[in-house]
């Protein structure tokens, strides 16, 4: 069994670069064998990605979230069509829209998300994007701007009534789902996987760990949260979907190497 963890802070886990090859390598033993590394911002790209560039199984997106939106960085354009050209930099995100921490103001954060979904179109590259309070409004402009190799509403938050929303609208957008999809009160979340189901789009289902956040119900004795614990959630989906989660591996391994753009042999 292989599966593909599509959303990890690995930075954020450590600081420790010793530390950070140690959670890859746990995570390749767990069974994790493609990761793809995230920031919120280009400083914290631009220190990780030296790094992590030689790891085997790691992928990466540049991009800059919501929470940056009063300090992107100077010329933070120039610097995501730079970066996007780097091996192994298959994404723009995170980025997107979070009206709950309420980052700046509004405005600032639609033109900066706004921005990016324009570059992700221009690099020909699909966008990973944070939404949290914020749907109608990513709705209603990916109707217009969504790039052409599509979007994936990552630790996604919405309910059923928005993920059939987005089918309808005929978006090319994939849900990905984190270790709240374990908890038992995450009624919107399990609605919405047997709406995926029901009307037959569970190849657009992705699964990602968002480490260190959200762990899963399995681990909650744990400090945070690893891409070695990807398992668990993908166990629960199984279930949920009543098939094998060996089954279940080979079509999230598809989807997720199908939205990134990545060839479906391991050694790549």
């Amino acid at each position: 069994m292989q599966l593909f963890d599509t959303h990890a802070h690995i930075g954020l886990i450590y600081d420790d670069p010793i530390k950070q090859i140690s959670v890859i390598q746990q995570a390749k033993l767990a069974g994790v064998a493609r990761i793809i590394s995230i920031n919120n911002s280009l400083v914290d790209f631009k220190k990780e990605y030296p790094f992590l560039k030689t790891q085997k199984g790691i992928y990466h997106a540049v991009g800059v979230g919501p929470s940056e939106v009063n300090t992107p960085g100077k010329d933070w354009i120039k610097t995501i069509e730079e970066c996007v050209k780097l091996p192994r930099v298959v994404a723009i995100g995170e980025t997107g829209l979070d009206y709950v921490k309420q980052y700046g103001d509004k405005r600032s954060q639609i033109e900066l998300f706004i921005t990016q979904l324009e570059l992700a179109q221009k690099y020909d590259l699909p966008v990973i994007i944070h939404n949290r309070g914020a749907g109608k409004d990513i709705l209603e402009i990916l109707r217009d701007r969504i790039p052409a190799k599509g979007a994936v509403f990552h630790c996604y938050s919405e309910d059923d009534r928005y993920a059939r929303q987005c089918l309808e609208s005929g978006l090319n957008v994939y849900f990905s789902f984190a270790g709240n999809l374990t908890y038992r009160n995450a009624r919107n979340l399990h609605d919405t996987i047997m709406e995926l189901k029901d009307s037959g789009a569970t190849d657009r289902i992705l699964i990602e760990t968002e480490s260190p956040f959200m762990i899963p119900s399995e681990f909650r004795d744990k400090k945070r949260t690893m891409p070695a614990y990807l398992p668990s959630t993908a166990k629960f989906l199984a279930e949920m979907l009543e098939t094998d989660l060996e089954s279940l591996a080979v079509k999230l391994w598809t989807n997720s190497c199908r939205f990134f753009g990545l060839p479906e042999e391991k050694n790549h």
